[in-house]
Parts: C-alpha cells; structure tokens; sequence
C-alpha cells in the first residue's frame, strides 16, 4: 500500500494492522511551532497582529455575504424592493456577527466565522423560482390574495418583498430543526461514525460546489481576477483600487436603491415584515437545516485537523450546531434570506495564514471578526460601499479559498487505506453522484413535478446540494460496506502524521486542547442544573475519562454493522475519533 503524508515522520514499520509502530524519540514534531497553533508557545496574538487577520477574515467573509445575495436577488423577475438593499446586507451582517461571538464562546469554541453558504442559497433559489401561489394565509384568520397593480413597478415590488420573506420564514424554520438536533445530540453520535472516507468526499465537493459561481463572478474581467494572491488584503485593496480607476467597480443593479440608506440603523425582528411561513418554507427549511448541518460537521473535522487538534467532542458539536441554529433563526427574524452556518471559505483562510502567523487560528482574531461585523451591521450606509467591491475580486476571494477546501479534500484521502477495492469505491461513488445529480437536476427536459409543491421544493433542494449528497452517500456506504478499521482509516495501526503528532503531544498540550473544546468556567459550573435532556451539551465523565486516558465505552467504537470490524483499544480511541 502506498501512502503519503502531508507532514512526513518516519517510521520503522507499518506491518500489520496488529503490530505495532514505534515513533522516534525524542519528541521532534511538538517543536515544530507551526504544528500547535493554539498551544503555541508564543501565546496569543498581539492586538495589531488580531486585527490585521481579523480584516482578511473580514474581506473574505464580505465577498460570500455580497456574492450570495447577489446571486438570490438576480434570480428574481425584474423589480426592486421597498427598502435599500444595503439594509438586507447589514441585516445578514449582524446576523453572521452575533452567530460568531456565540459560536466561538460557548458553541464548538473553535475559530469559525459564521456565514451564509450556498447551503442555504440552493434552496432559497428553488423556492424563489417556484410559482408563487395565489393566496398566501396570513397571521390572521383572512386570507390575502396576490393582485396585479396598475401603477408601474407596484406588483414586481410586492412579488420580491414576498418572495424574501417566504425565504426568510424557511431560514427560520431551518434554525429550529438544527437547534432542535443539536439539543437532543444527534450531530455528536453521527459524528463519531464519520472516518475520512466520509470527510475526504465531502470536502472535495465542497471545494468543486462554488466553481461556477465563481466562474461566473471572474469572467467580468479575469486579469483583474488572477492578480488576487492568497493574502487577501493587499490583493483586494489594490485591485479595487484599480478598477475604480477603470470604472469597474459598478454596483450591481439588484444592490443598488434610488434613495440612501441610513447611517446608523438598529436591526430588529419585523422591521419590513415577519417572515412568512407556508408549506414550501418548510419543506426548505429542511433541506437547508440537513444541508448546513453536514457542510458544518465538515468545517469542524477540517478545523480541527488544520489547526492540529484533537476532533470535536460530541458534546462541541452538539453546542455547534445548537447555536448556529440560533443564529439562523435570529437572521430569518431580522428578515435576512440567507442563514449562519460555519464557513468554508474561512477555514480556507486560516489554512493559508497558519503557516506564515502562528496564532492565525486564535479565538480573539474571531471575536474581532463578529464584533466588527455587529459593529457594520449598524450603519447599512457603511455596508453600501462594500457593494462596490468588483465582482472579479468576489470570484477572485472565493476562487482562492475553495481551492484550499479542495486540496485538504485530497489530502485526507491518505488517512485511510485508498488502495483497497471498497475504499475507492465509496470515494468515487460519493464524488461522481454528489456532482452528477444536481447537474441533471439543473438540466433536466422537463422540472421536477410530483404534483404537490412542497415536495418539489424538498426532493430539488437536496437533490441538488452537492455536500449534503456527498457527506449522505459517504456515510451510508462507509458505515453499510464490511472493512477493517486498519483499511477505514479507524486504526492506529495506520499511523497519519496527525495521529502521529497527537500521540507525541505532551499532557499540557492535551489539557489545553481540552480547554478549548470545554465551555467557559462560569457556564461549565452550571452543567449539573441543566436538565437531564440537555446534558448532551455539556462535557460528560466519559470525555474527561479519555483526556486521562481511562477506559472507554465499548459502544462508541463498534461499527455499525455488527461483526464487521474487530475490538478497539482505549489507547486508539482518540485515534480512533480524530478521524
């Protein structure tokens, strides 16, 4: 079997799955400072190094915000709103700021900015170019009919207002389900079953989903596009400064509005109106939850991998999701169409910032990041001039930290055994299916029609969600088709560098990464007055039996199917979760 590592440690021999492996000593790979970026001896982050990460994170987060209601608002008929789109935008700011201070404080505590994705934006476009109905139930007991109005641009005003809002209503219904999940610990079980044949293909598509997009972004001027290098700020500041000398930084028709917006402006619930929930709000609610829950299971794995840290725990996945289901549901009611999700494009950028900055992965560089996002969120005058960022340099950001997404996609291939039959298999398969469906989707004859609408809306949002497919196609065939953990990936008798230097952590180190999974003192105190129902939140004995290394449970290192793999030491267990 041939294997490559992506941080090469010799080894003396791989051999059976039973045999063991010696490590060389003394212990070399703690001494490489850019393996342990939060237990770094360098400490955190000065306050100007934070902000100056803080504005990359900024920048990249700006170009998915802009890009993603770009992309919803040109999907509708031609018309406009009764309000500036620059206070959408500082709806959907606040929103992604609120959801990351939460996020990175009390959810999974790793350094996720929060941002719409097109795990939401799919959707929302199905349901938009879905027929609206005739009449649409109110709060009240009356019924509204949809009327055409006489006066030019009347109906096509009232045609986007309610299209939003039906958008929004799904957002809302999309943060209930994933609080809902994460509250009776759904996300944490899933996730210990998921070994890298499930993450690899995920992240591959995850880095292949936003390729036309961004082509489509690009292709307003590619050599504006091409100068954009992997540090964001200073490619960013100075091709928007050459095309405003160019005249190409045009705001977009469907982000520009006849009258100013405000400067300051304070977001609340039912500012234009209440999200508007009907059967096809919920149906894509759904889609969105199930969506966004498997792409943000995918950033925590990639996260923690990159920043060289033990896996999640179940119960930080569980607080993950919980809260981000918050943060959506704060978005929909603030009438913003995209919901809050951990974001792909910023574990990208910490990947590229990890090895030229230390502390580039730091919670203070994060909580920087949501509070100036809170802080923009404010003034929607402020939030217009981002409108003038060019789309080569949306397409340019985004193209960049995709590509990032993609190569840790492959490079994940070789924690697991990629010569075997039953592996390639389940890694091709996923791949192929998870790009081959939303395309004949998009270019079916004839749309999909089983004769209730919101059934329609449902099978054509997951079918073409391109990460749900293949984190779903993953799963099912990883945890239905026999292997032995040596060829899953499961073992550590198939020893990756990370293992490798998970093993060779010191015990300070394995208690710092404890302290940053683990909830803030304060809140940690009050665990035993939480319910029992909820207990799913909070660190169990047997997770503090594993930093000790004490024993295990047998049940959370069994397969699935019974009989296919054979018993799990305590002693690889966490080998055994960090995949």
């Amino acid at each position: 079997m041939s294997r490559s590592h992506l941080h090469p440690i010799p080894l003396h021999s791989v051999g059976s799955q039973d045999a063991p492996v010696s490590l060389p000593r003394p212990l070399a790979v703690p001494q490489n400072s850019s393996s342990h970026t939060w237990a770094s001896p360098c400490g955190p982050p000065t306050w100007g190094l934070s902000c100056l990460l803080a504005l990359q994170h900024f920048l990249v987060l700006a170009s998915l915000l802009c890009a993603s209601h770009l992309l919803l608002l040109r999907s509708l008929p031609p018309g406009g709103l009764s309000y500036p789109p620059a206070q959408l935008l500082a709806s959907s700011f606040f929103s992604c700021g609120v959801s990351t201070v939460l996020q990175t404080g009390m959810g999974s505590r790793l350094p996720l900015v929060q941002a719409p994705s097109l795990e939401f934006l799919i959707p929302a476009l199905v349901l938009t170019s879905q027929k609206l109905p005739l009449a649409i139930q109110t709060p009240g007991n009356s019924s509204v009919v949809l009327h055409l109005c006489r006066r030019p641009g009347c109906h096509s005003l009232e045609l986007w207002n309610t299209s939003l809002r039906e958008v929004s209503g799904a957002v809302v219904v999309s943060g209930l389900l994933q609080g809902m999940l994460g509250l009776l610990g759904a996300p944490g079980r899933l996730f210990l079953h998921c070994g890298p044949l499930v993450l690899a293909p995920s992240l591959v598509v995850a880095g292949l989903s936003a390729h036309r997009e961004v082509a489509q972004f690009c292709s307003a001027h590619w050599g504006l596009a091409l100068l954009l290098a992997p540090q964001v700020l200073i490619p960013v500041a100075c091709v928007w400064v050459i095309s405003a000398l160019l005249g190409l930084s045009i705001i977009p028709l469907q982000l520009s509005a006849p009258t100013q917006a405000p400067w300051f402006w304070l977001p609340h619930p039912g500012e234009w109106d209440w999200p508007l929930l009907t059967p096809r709000a919920l149906t894509a609610g759904i889609s969105m939850a199930l969506a966004a829950s498997t792409s943000s299971l995918g950033c925590y794995a990639l996260c923690g991998q990159l920043l060289h840290l033990p896996p999640p725990p179940p119960h930080a996945c569980n607080r993950g999701l919980s809260l981000e289901g918050l943060g959506s549901v704060l978005a929909g009611l603030l009438g913003s169409p995209m919901g809050t999700a951990s974001s792909f494009p910023n574990v990208g950028t910490v990947s590229l910032f990890q090895y030229l900055f230390l502390q580039a992965g730091s919670q203070r560089v994060t909580h920087i990041v949501g509070l100036l996002c809170m802080g923009l969120g404010l003034s929607p005058r402020l939030t217009q001039f981002l409108t003038t960022i060019p789309l080569p340099v949306l397409g340019g950001v985004l193209g960049v930290t995709q590509a990032v997404v993609l190569s840790a996609g492959f490079s994940s291939f070789h924690l697991a055994d990629i010569d075997s039959g039953r592996n390639v298999f389940i890694v091709g398969f996923s791949i192929f299916m998870a790009l081959l469906l939303p395309r004949w989707l998009r270019e079916a004859p004839v749309p999909l029609n089983t004769g209730w609408s919101p059934l329609d809306v449902l099978l054509c949002s997951l079918l073409a969600e391109p990460i749900f497919l293949a984190g779903l196609l993953g799963f099912l065939l990883e945890n239905t088709i026999s292997g032995t953990r040596l060829e899953r990936g499961l073992s550590q008798g198939l020893l990756s560098s990370f293992v490798a230097q998970e093993t060779q952590m010191s015990q300070k180190s394995r208690e710092k990464a404890a302290q940053e999974y683990g909830l803030p003192f304060p809140i940690q105190d009050m665990c035993p007055c939480i319910p029992q129902p909820l207990h799913f939140l909070c660190p169990m004995s047997e997770d503090l039996g594993d930093e000790e290394g004490g024993p295990s449970e047998p049940g959370e290192t069994a397969d699935l199917l019974p009989g296919c793999g054979e018993s799990c030491p305590a002693s690889s267990r966490e080998g055994f979760r960090s995949k």
